[in-house]
């Protein structure tokens, strides 16, 4: 089954009607992890050059809303999305460049984290980011370190 075909799958299983703009959003998601709104339309716009910013925003509003991409937001960053969704994954963010990296979870099955006092809250999902520096920035600021 082809790229495509798969993307128009998931729509219709997610019950959203099946748009050039979706299946190439979809796409584009999914060749560019963690990518930024920018990036993803630059993306979408190569496939589609008549696709505004704005159908690019309201699809992704709408795939995020159907639980067929993710949206992150780590501290200090812009939205990013990701076509890994639904296991409870969490995230490595690189304090000097950005990059954001997958980890899967923290501890045994989802929520991977339980809180001491969850206040009567059903707890089905933990949203873990961890902050360090990737290994080329790892690398570099250990260079800079050296005498």
């Amino acid at each position: 089954m082809g790229m495509t075909s798969d993307h128009a799958e998931r729509l219709r299983a997610a019950e959203l009607r099946v748009t050039r703009p979706r299946i190439a959003v979809l796409d584009a998601v999914q060749q560019h992890s963690h990518a930024d709104t920018d990036t993803i339309f630059g993306a979408v716009r190569a496939v589609l050059p008549e696709v505004s910013r704005q159908a690019v925003y309201d699809v992704l509003a709408a795939l995020t809303v159907a639980g067929l991409v993710r949206k992150i937001q780590p501290s200090g960053s812009v939205a990013r999305y990701e076509s890994r969704v639904g296991d409870n994954h969490h995230h490595l963010v690189c304090r000097s460049c950005g990059t954001i990296a997958d980890v899967d979870c923290a501890v045994g099955a989802a929520p991977c984290l339980t809180p001491s006092d969850p206040d009567g809250f059903v707890v089905d999902e933990a949203e873990v980011v961890y902050w360090g520096l990737c290994p080329d920035c790892s690398a570099e600021e250990f260079v800079r370190s050296q005498p």
